[in-house]
């Protein structure tokens, strides 16, 4: 019997054999990984599988029964349950998706340099403590109690298929620079994109430019500028570095200072998850308070970690709360954890209303709380301490999170002896990328979210930013590109990207009114790891705008380009 060919298939065959050619590399790079786990799962499995024949001997039984006249529902829902069944052994086999969804090439350069274990603060050694800082975290170093280190790049690389110690060499097709301005000055010329935008593209293997247009000319980034921040306050204090808050008893006085640390992530919530908890603060402190036999104690907060005015000068806004050194949950007034919200106006205060109704409960009475400075002489009770820093980075590119990114560039400052303000913070930053050798020449910047539309940055130093992160040399710097949001998966890029390049673009998103930018990595055709900044300034219509940033980038990934 000869079975004729449909119509139909006729007409997408090719579309077919084109997207079977182009998947055929990466399903064999994933054979080769989940080859070894799958024998591992296999041996595991043997029991259970045995278990489960047994128990569904009777079932099928019934089936066999029914004979010809079997419906054919029951056999397709047998094979969906045994293909449910492999599909869910390949998961376990193959392990978690990289929920950071770092490709491999991204993966293959950060295993370069072998590195083991974290410094927790760097208090000993290479420490990264500089002069005329003001240190939130326990001077003593890594105390007894005190957090493990946060896991060094490779470790976490390895577990996630990366071969410890070796790098997979980049492919040797580098997209050529005619090609790529061919196809891309056609998509930069879209009106959406307003009178002025400016463009670069970088192959990270070699940091060579391979596209630019009016690439160091300097214009608004809006939110790209968090990654800025977020390389200058990793070099300024290293990945691991934590940041403290804790309560201090003056003696004598019976009083105790709730003393802020310039943590964005202090949390009051009884789901605390990795955050620090200043429940588990209070707890502790009730706990030391009762030992020298107090019941009653004057409470009082210290946020002179910071200084200057906590309000941005953009004024009051929803996307971000009063910038203070104590505050808890980003001061929001609802359970969010992330986007625009209405805030508290005053944050320590909040926290430290929180603080006293914990204490309350674990027997301690407390006085209305004011603000305080804490001396010298104070006696710390009990610690918590944030997240390393490389996580406080990720949150904050995945989320955009205002509150984190103002929060670090006043760390930076700190740890680079500069007046902790807005003007330091944005000091510092800029100050921290030209000690790296960044090209920071006609930019600003004046705050550390990119709110502020007086910050200008350049798309030559966006991408240099990126390929600074990706550089084996740097894997303090590793987090800048695991925070960057996957499209059409999380964080800013969760909703864009549904009919292009889903789960291979990663990108900074940036968005303010007449301001739409985006800037981050992209694996081409070929396998190359290109970095990429776009900045347009002056557009009209901001959903016309992002569409053709998305399409660009979107090209960048299907493109060979040579």
């Amino acid at each position: 019997m000869v079975v004729p060919e449909l119509r139909p298939w006729r007409a997408a065959r090719p579309h077919v054999a084109r997207i079977a050619d182009t998947v055929r590399p990466r399903l064999a790079r994933v054979a080769g990984i989940v080859r070894p786990s799958l024998a591992r799962v296999a041996t595991a499995a043997g029991p259970h599988l045995v278990r489960l024949t047994r128990a569904a001997r009777p079932r099928l039984a019934l089936v066999t029964k029914a004979g010809a006249n079997a419906r054919s529902w029951q056999y397709t829902a047998g094979a969906a349950t045994a293909g449910l069944a492999l599909a869910a052994g390949v998961v376990t086999a193959a392990g978690p998706w990289d929920s950071t969804g770092q490709r491999t090439a991204e993966r293959d350069r950060a295993t370069a340099l072998e590195r083991t274990g974290g410094v927790d603060h760097g208090r000993k050694g290479d420490s990264p403590q500089k002069a005329g800082r003001s240190d939130t975290s326990d001077p003593s170093g890594t105390a007894a109690g005190a957090p493990r280190p946060a896991p060094s790049a490779p470790s976490v690389l390895t577990g996630l298929g990366g071969a410890a110690g070796a790098v997979q060499a980049a492919p040797d097709t580098v997209p050529s620079a005619t090609a790529l301005k061919t196809v891309l000055d056609r998509l930069l010329a879209d009106p959406a994109l307003g009178r002025r935008h400016t463009a670069a593209v970088v192959d990270v293997a070699t940091g060579k430019r391979l596209y630019g247009a009016g690439a160091d000319q300097a214009l608004t980034p809006a939110s790209t500028t968090k990654i800025a921040t977020a390389v200058a306050a990793l070099s300024a204090m290293g990945a691991d570095h934590r940041l403290t808050t804790r309560a201090a008893l003056e003696p004598d006085t019976r009083e105790v200072v709730l003393v802020g640390g310039g943590d964005p992530t202090l949390t009051a919530r009884a789901a605390a998850g990795d955050r620090a908890s200043l429940r588990t603060l209070a707890t502790t402190t009730a706990k030391a308070l009762k030992k020298r036999g107090l019941t009653s104690v004057t409470l009082s907060y210290d946020t002179t970690l910071f200084a200057g005015s906590e309000i941005h000068p953009i004024g009051v806004n929803p996307n971000l709360a009063a910038v203070t050194a104590l505050t808890a949950d980003e001061a929001r007034t609802d359970g969010s954890t992330s986007g625009p919200v209405a805030r508290v106006t005053d944050p320590a205060a909040d926290a430290t209303r929180k603080f006293a109704e914990f204490l309350k409960a674990e027997g301690i009475g407390t006085t209305a709380p004011g603000p305080s400075k804490a001396t010298t002489r104070a006696t710390t009770l009990a610690t918590v301490t944030s997240p390393p820093l490389s996580a406080l980075v990720e949150r904050m590119l995945t989320n955009s999170d205002n509150d984190i990114a103002e929060a670090l560039a006043r760390q930076t400052a700190l740890a680079t002896g500069v007046r902790a303000d807005f003007a330091g913070g944005g000091k510092a930053v800029q100050a921290q990328l030209k000690k790296l050798g960044l090209p920071v020449a006609g930019t600003a910047f004046k705050d550390g979210s990119g709110l502020d539309r007086g910050d200008r940055l350049t798309a030559d130093l966006l991408t240099a930013l990126l390929v600074e992160a990706g550089d084996p040399a740097h894997p303090e710097l590793r987090s800048v590109l695991t925070g960057l949001p996957v499209a059409g998966f999380t964080g800013t890029l969760s909703t864009r990207y549904a009919d292009g390049a889903a789960g291979v673009v990663r990108a900074k998103t940036g968005t303010l009114t007449g301001v739409n930018t985006l800037a981050g990595t992209v694996v081409d055709q070929d396998g190359r790891l290109l970095a990429f900044a776009l900045l347009a300034a002056d557009t009209t219509d901001p959903t016309a705008a992002q569409t053709a940033l998305d399409r660009t980038a979107t090209t960048l990934a299907g493109c060979g380009c040579r």
